[in-house]
């Protein structure tokens, strides 16, 4: 059985590393750092040896050029002290088996990157991006969410529904075309989509939908399954008393469910 060894990366605003890393732990990892972008960066640390990489929320540079797209410029064009492109241990890391968690600022810099979706196995080509949400306005509230079953996705296996906070200001998806819809629908890579509380249904109504995303996306994975990305904070939900209803005794699925399923396939393969 494998020791998961999971990496949460941080710095330039990024402010969930500590949610992120406590949820890792939680979730069964076996070992969990931390680190800084710079350190990866200037050789100090690397991303060899780990098996399960999160990108965790916060406000990654304040997005003040657009939802990440500072930190993937920066993650692209980065060369450690030897020259070698920062970006290929990203690449080393995938190809040997490794699985990515991106949750809101870390879900932007995914698609930014072009690891999700990733549609035809295009992997670094940048098919779709996240934008202002419809309200015009930082949405801070939880939101109601179902699990495609029919998704690759390793993450959200044996998961039907989950209610977590969202806290973003840029969640929607903007597709570089509506070809691409239909590819993300026809590939089942859209994990995770945000439902109607009353009827479970899919919807674009807000405040159910809290950024107008088209089919309600709430979550993209890539053809793998390994790599996930979502706006809202399973990291945020790691204990009853996080729900608004736990004094009533109506707890959903803890938000730990999303990262137990990143530990318990790697515990597997």
């Amino acid at each position: 059985m494998a020791r998961v060894k999971v990496l949460v990366i941080t710095g330039y605003g990024t402010n969930c590393e500590q949610e992120s890393a406590y949820a890792a732990k939680k979730a069964g990892a076996d070992e969990v750092d931390i680190t800084y972008f710079s350190d990866l960066a200037a050789g100090k640390t690397s991303l060899e040896g780990y098996n399960y990489l999160i990108f965790p929320g916060g406000f990654l540079d304040g997005d003040d050029l657009g939802a990440a797209q500072a930190a993937a410029l920066r993650w692209k064009h980065a060369h450690t002290a030897d020259g070698t492109p920062l970006v290929d241990q990203i690449k080393k890391f995938f190809e040997d088996g490794g699985i990515i968690l991106g949750i809101c600022n870390g879900f932007q810099l995914l698609v930014k990157l072009g690891l999700l979706p990733a549609v035809g196995g295009d992997y670094f080509t940048r098919q779709v991006s996240l934008s202002y949400n419809d309200s015009a306005r930082f949405e801070a509230r939880w939101v109601h969410l179902k699990a495609n079953p029919e998704s690759p996705c390793i993450f959200t296996k044996n998961i039907k529904t989950l209610h977590l906070p969202v806290r973003h200001g840029e969640g929607k998806i903007i597709p570089n075309d509506d070809a691409l819809l239909e590819q993300l629908v026809e590939n089942n890579l859209i994990a995770l989509q945000y439902i109607d509380e009353e009827t479970n249904d899919v919807t674009l109504e807000y405040p159910a939908n809290p950024n107008g995303s088209p089919l309600g996306i709430a979550g993209l994975t890539d053809p793998s399954g390994r790599i996930l990305g979502l706006m809202p904070h399973p990291e945020a939900f790691n204990h009853p008393t996080n729900h608004p209803t736990w004094t009533r005794g109506n707890v959903p699925t803890l938000g730990l469910a999303l990262l137990e399923g990143g530990v318990n396939y790697l515990k597997s393969v």
